[in-house]
């Protein structure tokens, strides 16, 4: 009986290695499928005190960094690249910022749109995966004008959020949305205002672009903080809940493998350098001492973090992923 019990066994063991076999040898046709090629909705979210902050993608594009950057050379960028495993151009993300502050639905920055390319223009779709409807945001609020910031107020020739008022500074405003800046404007940068016109422009004349001027509470919980020197205006937006607290910087910092561990290294597309390195030495200084969060629309996705000092420069700590906010 011993000996007819183990005969049993080894008929079942078997019978288990040759399906497992037959599973196997199904491997190759298997990875004859074709590859997905896209990746999950890009949207990520997290809890600030009583606040939900849901980060949204716009997509991502490759900017040629080694050149765009300046303090450094060409040389010198490229070697630090290397040290993260990143190459020149690098793939840039472009984010926004989704805040519920439980009475308000406030949007920081809106992407891309049209205006810079087929990689970029995905905020809208991926807000709509996150949950919320366009309808729903009540306010957006602009960090600057440049074209992958404020393209996607406007889907399909339309207003893309119709029941929201955008504020800005009144300096940006008044700055992009002049004719006869326009006018003056070198060649290469006449598309940025031609941009700024047919978005920004459209809620002007709808009479829902509200500007402020200088340091001020916008709603309950968020603040407007000039942080001038990328652009005439440009502002970062804090967002404080329960003692916690939410830096969002807009472009102060464009490439973290190079600027966090140097800040003074600037990039062309600022419009004063000296002023955009100081204000990105302020705030990088006041968020390592302070051990809030920084978030930025051009860090990687999902763009957010803690810096901490280290050497002459910060090291960045980006947010643990979680399931449970």
């Amino acid at each position: 009986m011993k000996f007819k019990g183990l005969l049993v066994s080894a008929r079942v063991a078997l019978t288990a290695a040759g399906l497992a076999v037959a599973a196997f040898s199904g491997a190759d046709a298997l990875a004859s499928a074709p590859m997905a090629k896209t990746n999950a909705p890009g949207f990520y979210r997290f809890m600030l005190g009583d606040f939900e902050v849901t980060i949204v993608s716009d997509g991502t594009v490759e900017l040629p960094v080694d050149t765009l950057l300046k303090g450094k050379s060409k040389e010198q960028v490229d070697e630090i690249l290397a040290k993260s495993y990143l190459r020149s151009p690098l793939e840039t993300s472009v984010d926004g910022f989704l805040i519920n502050t439980g009475s308000k639905l406030v949007l920081v920055d809106t992407g891309a749109g049209t205006l810079f390319g087929p990689t970029l223009g995905k905020l809208l779709a991926n807000l709509k995966a996150s949950g919320y409807q366009p309808e729903q945001v009540d306010e957006i609020y602009i960090t600057h004008m440049h074209p992958d910031h404020v393209g996607g107020l406007i889907a399909d020739g339309k207003a893309a959020f119709p029941n929201a008022v955008v504020r800005a500074d009144k300096r940006e405003s008044d700055y992009w949305l002049s004719d006869e800046n326009a006018q003056k404007a070198p060649q290469e940068m006449k598309g940025f205002f031609q941009g700024v016109k047919a978005t920004v422009g459209a809620y002007a004349a709808a009479g829902k672009l509200k500007p402020f001027t200088g340091n001020t509470e916008l709603v309950p919980g968020i603040k407007a903080v000039s942080s001038v020197g990328h652009t005439p205006g440009h502002t970062t937006y804090v967002v404080e809940s329960q003692g916690q607290k939410l830096a969002l910087v807009g472009d102060l910092v464009h490439v973290a493998a190079v600027q966090f561990p140097d800040p003074t290294v600037t990039i062309g597309f600022d419009s004063d350098t000296k002023e955009a390195e100081s204000e990105r030495q302020k705030q990088f200084a006041d968020a390592a001492k302070g051990g809030y969060l920084l978030g930025a629309a051009h860090l990687p996705f999902p763009g957010t973090g803690h810096l901490t000092a280290e050497g002459k420069g910060y090291r960045f700590i980006p947010l643990n992923y979680s399931q449970i906010h």
